[in-house]
């Protein structure tokens, strides 16, 4: 009889992992709580694939052998518990793709600037000519390509969700660019809880492997001395310091990695601003370690178009710029977002609080913002912490109310930043629904 899989959750993970598992014979069952879309749906249809949505039917799920967890899935949800209680085994769909594939795994997670960095390195690879894949929360489904194409590497952004439920799976290349307060309410607002997942990059690595992260966060540093890492290690920093493999000088980023030293001039970057320097060393690190040509890895820096709903410039209205950062989804994105801003700021915050501690960015915002619309169901946290911090505060309870009062506010020369803080999930569907909406409105204008 064959091994029974239950997949919970048929988003692109899901469906994809279930693809996976029937490709690989087994008996597989997919349940879904929400509603799946049509075209999970049609997917699982063509592989003959039994499914249900808008319910669990619990004596379905708890005869499986193994159940492949979407990473949106909490613990504390009550059929995690009842499998739990059972002793089933439960794994990501990256766990359960990595048994089926001898390709190389570059990996990449961080609180902030993972989706730039993953794309940025999967464009130099593919640019220099590698049957490369791009999986993780960004691209297809790792499972559904692992089934139905044949990559020789994968670029792979990873949340700290998707790595809660990872054991054996390996990254040849591991990238942790930075830890700051995030997702909280999921990890029972532990900040070690949030910090242990992420180290869980690193887990299986070899003494072949590389691990190559920001040798200036705190908190990395600190962890490095707790873990007994295995791969070469190559960190890197805005300035040069001793050990590390990439850095600024002179107006040039310097790349030390095997063999070579890359150097490119910071105005020939396509991405500008500090968060993007840190980005750009991380992605041309794991290029060279692959042994991707200089030039190759120059270009790809040099040509490569931003993120979406990431420091996005929409449109400039009557002398005002309109800046989509819809997916600064904590504080630490939102300081970044700040950071780079050269003129003053009416700031768009807000969303579903996930335990922010807004002290981080309250300089930021004295120095750089004269007005604050707050865009959330409930905004009494951020009147309580911005309050007399900046000259103007005010409340909207749809993105139409907000953009228009932000630009009511703004004066010629300024910017007006959707840049929340905050998830989106009070008032939209996800962060590009939000900057979807912010882009609509402001083209309204």
């Amino acid at each position: 009889m064959n091994k029974r899989i239950v997949v919970l959750g048929a988003g692109e993970s899901g469906a994809g992992a279930a693809v996976l598992a029937k490709v690989k014979g087994f008996d597989v069952f997919v349940s879904d709580m929400s509603l799946i879309k049509d075209a999970y749906k049609a997917l699982l249809n063509k592989y003959e694939i039994e499914w249900e949505d808008g319910r669990h039917s619990i004596e379905k799920i708890l005869n499986a052998d193994e159940i492949i967890k979407s990473p949106g899935i909490p613990d504390t949800a009550p059929v995690i518990r009842e499998i739990q209680k059972k002793g089933i085994p439960i794994i990501s769909e990256i766990e359960f793709a990595g048994r089926y594939t001898h390709a190389k795994m570059i990996c990449i997670t961080g609180s902030n600037g993972k989706t730039t960095t993953t794309l940025l390195t999967y464009h130099i690879l593919k640019n220099a000519g590698l049957n490369v894949g791009l999986a993780g929360n960004v691209g297809k489904s790792l499972a559904l390509q692992v089934a139905t194409e044949n990559f020789d590497y994968y670029v792979i952004e990873l949340s700290s969700f998707q790595l809660d439920n990872m054991y054996k799976f390996k990254a040849d290349i591991a990238v942790l660019l930075n830890i700051t307060p995030d997702h909280l309410d999921r990890y029972g607002y532990d900040m070690q809880n949030y910090i242990n997942a992420k180290f869980r990059i690193t887990q299986n690595q070899t003494p072949n492997d590389a691990f190559i992260y920001w040798n200036d966060d705190p908190i990395i540093t600190k962890e490095l001395k707790a873990h007994d890492l295995k791969a070469r290690l190559y960190p890197f920093s805005e300035e040069k310091e001793e050990g590390v493999k990439a850095y600024t000088e002179n107006n040039q980023i310097v790349i030390d990695a095997p063999n070579d030293t890359l150097t490119i001039t910071e105005d020939d970057l396509a991405l500008q601003g500090r968060h993007n320097l840190y980005n750009s060393m991380a992605a041309s690190i794991s290029a060279k370690v692959l042994d991707i040509k200089k030039e190759d890895i120059r270009e790809g820096l040099k040509d490569f178009k931003g993120v979406e709903h990431r420091l996005e410039k929409v449109a400039r209205v009557r002398g005002v710029e309109f800046i989509n950062d819809s997916k600064a989804t904590n504080v630490n994105s939102c300081w970044y977002a700040l950071e780079s801003m050269r003129t003053k700021v009416i700031l768009i915050l807000g969303g579903k609080d996930k335990g922010n501690d807004y002290s981080e960015i309250e300089e930021l915002v004295k120095e750089k913002v004269n007005a604050i619309i707050c865009l959330g169901v409930d905004n009494s946290k951020l009147h309580a912490f911005f309050e007399g911090k900046v000259p103007h505060i005010e409340d909207a309870s749809s993105m139409k109310e907000a953009v228009d009062k932000a630009f009511a506010c703004a004066q010629k020369g300024e910017t007006v930043l959707l840049s929340p803080c905050c998830a989106s999930f009070d008032l939209f569907k996800s962060y590009e629904d939000r900057g979807e909406q912010f882009k609509e409105c402001v083209r309204n204008l």
